[in-house]
């Protein structure tokens, strides 16, 4: 072996060992479950709790007079939709067959989930097919049977118009690439618009033989998202390559055509972008696309506006073909990239959809690289880019967020992401998935045999998540504020010269402390006097001196905790509250407890809750079980508790475990953890019993009477869980 060879060997040992030493400190237990089907009546199961109803005629969603999505029977009463991921392909397993289908719709109800994003349904539609439109029909037929029994259990549907850049094209194996310009060539090619409506008519128009009726027709069909992430400075993005122009050819003709009929000639706009290159002619239809998309200009902000123009028009033309098909529902799109221009873009929209993610993981393959980013301690700006985003007063869904595997403190997403779509009063949290549950770890599929990011069914930190979710957000745990804070919006006025511009960071905060989103500057103009707003220029509003009006008026409470110079903010219902130094939020509703921590500032008070001390940070959430739930007076309970979860083998090329090399593979394993809490209740008699990953109720494990005080660890006797149920036996009647 040459010595330059053994020196890599070496570096990459060393690499490896390093990696694994943070690993090899900590205690890492095998999950034991291997069948994860919750049994009726688990602590897990919460359908007695949130029963979906039977979807009916009367029962379509609408958008009510406030702009909240809510039942045509009873638009007065908000929903709160939990969305299930459906992003399968043949990598995690594809669209299940039917006993599967009807088994994992009942699970998903039980889970808690009563909505469904069908996500990427034309690639899996068109996967190994050579000629365009040829459906494979079995996977029709499975498609057509899960939307059957997701219907069954009371669980809508959301679904995109189309997610692949290869649409219904035969002859690709690339479907989930971004392997084409289809998107960006759907807002400027008629061939290609009418390549979508086919497909949109296929598959939406065709009858489902296991409901009688036409997905387009079915009441269960809320919302269409008509292309998935199609913005058109987005699309160029995810298609950027080394060696290639920025902007795609297709776009010069059309932005030259643009430019011309805004400019009078090459003189005048020259004098608007400062100067023309020697080779470029308004006349001739010679004016260069930009030759940096990260460079600030004049030029650049003309772009941002023709996109805005192209893509306002896109979508209301898509839209009127799907309302030519006979579509009644709720109609989305540009549904990511949550900067000044998008939100032009979807000025015009009848619901708006957002993606948001904390600490981006750049792949499946080894070199995959996140930053092992808290997104408390950047005060949840994942969120806060989403909230930005909203239009007030018509529907918000959230139609994927994640806080990715393997990032060390995605625990913090159980409380994050849901607490606050509560308080900001979204319609529906979806945390994106190749479907957010399996019936059994070792499936025989790629993307099944270890945790892997954008990917959360396998692991039990995301799924104690999505369990806490289901009450903080679906339940109504935490509640709605009352402040609103509108972003007014005058339109083409508001872009700038950069195209990644976005609202003021600084200004995004005060979702932390209520309901914030766009809104027309002439709407805010003639509010009442005492309307509160940011408004324009936005370099003009005083963070500081807003919180102060807000205080003074009363929509603020005296006694609220926040403090930006100390980074705590608390929510104006008082139930929220972040502090970035310390990594904490704390969530204190009537039904819910919940602490996101770091194990160095504890203890930690919630309500009736106290954390004294723990191994290790984490998640440790109380909620109450009962028909009417309360922690001051309920006697059924079910305690959260997440640390963090590894892929066994799993190896990182660096020592603080950003770079992945081998994601390993199953058994899962769960970090040691262990938490010392008081309950400030007392008891005849409590127990305390751990609760499987599979929703089994295992032997108690702690026991006593009078104070609730205990030590909870989630190594248990039955193996390692995120569960555990807390009963308190009533005091006897005198």
């Amino acid at each position: 072996m040459r010595p330059a060879a053994r020196l890599l060997l070496a570096a990459a040992a060393l690499l490896a060992t390093t990696g694994m030493a943070r690993a090899q400190a900590e205690t890492w237990l095998p999950v034991r479950e291997t069948a994860l089907e919750l049994r009726p009546g688990s602590p897990l199961d919460v359908s007695g709790i949130l029963p979906n109803l039977r979807i009916t005629p009367e029962r379509r969603l609408v958008a009510n007079a406030e702009g909240r999505l809510a039942r045509a029977d009873r638009p007065a009463e908000p929903l709160r939709l939990a969305c299930a991921s459906l992003a399968w392909s043949p990598a995690s397993g594809g669209f299940p067959a039917r006993a599967e289908a009807e088994r994992y719709a009942r699970q998903l109800a039980m889970h808690g989930y009563n909505l469904a994003r069908l996500h990427f349904v034309d690639a899996s539609l068109m996967f190994g097919r050579q000629t365009d439109f040829d459906f494979d029909p079995e996977t029709l037929d499975r498609i057509h049977y899960l939307l059957a029994a997701l219907k069954r259990h009371g669980i809508y549907w959301m679904i995109d118009g189309l997610s692949s850049w290869r649409g219904a094209s035969g002859g690709h194996d690339d479907r989930w690439d971004p392997s084409s310009n289809f998107k960006l060539a759907l807002h400027l090619d008629e061939q290609v618009f009418a390549h979508w409506r086919r497909f949109v008519e296929a598959f939406f128009k065709t009858v489902n033989p296991h409901t009688g009726i036409a997905p387009i027709d079915d009441e269960a069909l809320a919302l269409v998202i008509l292309v998935n992430e199609n913005g058109i400075e987005f699309d160029g993005v995810v298609r950027d390559r080394r060696g290639r122009p920025p902007y795609d050819p297709m776009l010069a003709a059309p932005f030259n055509a643009w430019l011309a009929k805004r400019y009078e000639s090459s003189a005048a706009l020259a004098r608007a972008w400062g100067r023309l290159g020697w080779s470029e002619s308004l006349e001739r239809g010679s004016i260069a696309l930009p030759s940096d998309r990260y460079a600030d200009s004049p030029r650049m902000r003309d772009l941002q506006a023709f996109f805005t123009e192209v893509e306002t028009a896109s979508a209301a033309r898509m839209s009127a073909a799907l309302r030519q098909l006979g579509y009644k529902g709720l109609i989305s799109t540009y549904n990511n990239w949550p900067t000044i221009q998008t939100g032009l873009s979807r000025r015009g929209l009848q619901a708006v959809t957002m993606n948001t993610y904390h600490d981006w993981a750049s792949g499946y393959a080894p070199g995959s690289r996140l930053e092992q980013t808290s997104a408390v301690a950047d005060a949840a700006n994942a969120m806060r880019l989403a909230a930005a985003s909203r239009w007030l007063g018509r529907p918000f869904l959230v139609s994927e967020y994640d806080h990715l595997f393997w990032n060390r403190y995605r625990y913090e997403a159980g409380a994050v992401f849901p607490a606050y779509a509560a308080l900001q009063g979204w319609d529906a949290l979806c945390r994106h998935a190749h479907g957010p549950i399996v019936l059994r770890y070792g499936e025989p599929f790629a993307h099944k045999r270890a945790m892997l990011p954008y990917a959360i069914a396998l692991d039990p930190v995301a799924r104690a998540g999505e369990t806490l979710s289901t009450f903080l957000f679906r339940r109504g745990d935490v509640a709605t504020a009352g402040l609103t804070l509108p972003f007014a919006v005058r339109g083409e006025a508001d872009l700038g010269p950069d195209m990644q511009a976005r609202e003021p960071e600084a200004l995004t905060r005060f979702a932390l402390l209520g309901r914030i989103g766009l809104a027309e500057a002439e709407t805010v103009d003639k509010g009442e006097p005492a309307t509160i707003a940011v408004t324009q220029p936005r370099e003009a509003v005083k963070p500081l001196a807003l919180l102060e009006r807000l205080r003074a008026s009363g929509a603020l409470p005296k006694d609220n905790a926040t403090d930006p110079a100390a980074g705590i903010y608390q929510s104006s219902t008082g139930e929220i509250t972040l502090d970035e130094r310390r990594r904490s939020l704390a969530v204190v509703t009537k039904a819910s407890e919940a602490l996101a921590f770091a194990a160095r500032d504890l203890p930690a008070r919630l309500g009736r809750l106290e954390i004294t001390k723990a191994e290790g940070d984490g998640l440790l959430a109380l909620v109450s079980l009962d028909q009417a739930p309360s922690i001051a007076e309920g006697r059924r309970f079910l305690l959260i508790y997440a640390t963090d979860a590894r892929n066994t083998g799993m190896v990182f090329r660096d020592r603080e475990q950003k770079v992945i090399e081998d994601f390993g593979r199953l058994p899962v394993l769960i970090r040691k953890g262990e938490v010392a809490l008081r309950l400030d209740r007392s008891a005849p008699r409590w127990t305390l019993s751990p609760v499987g990953l599979d929703g089994v109720v295992r032997p108690a494990v702690a026991s006593g009477a009078g104070e609730v005080a205990f030590r909870l660890s989630n190594d248990t006797p039955g193996g390692p869980t995120t569960y555990f149920l807390l009963e308190l036996e009533a005091a006897a009647r005198r």
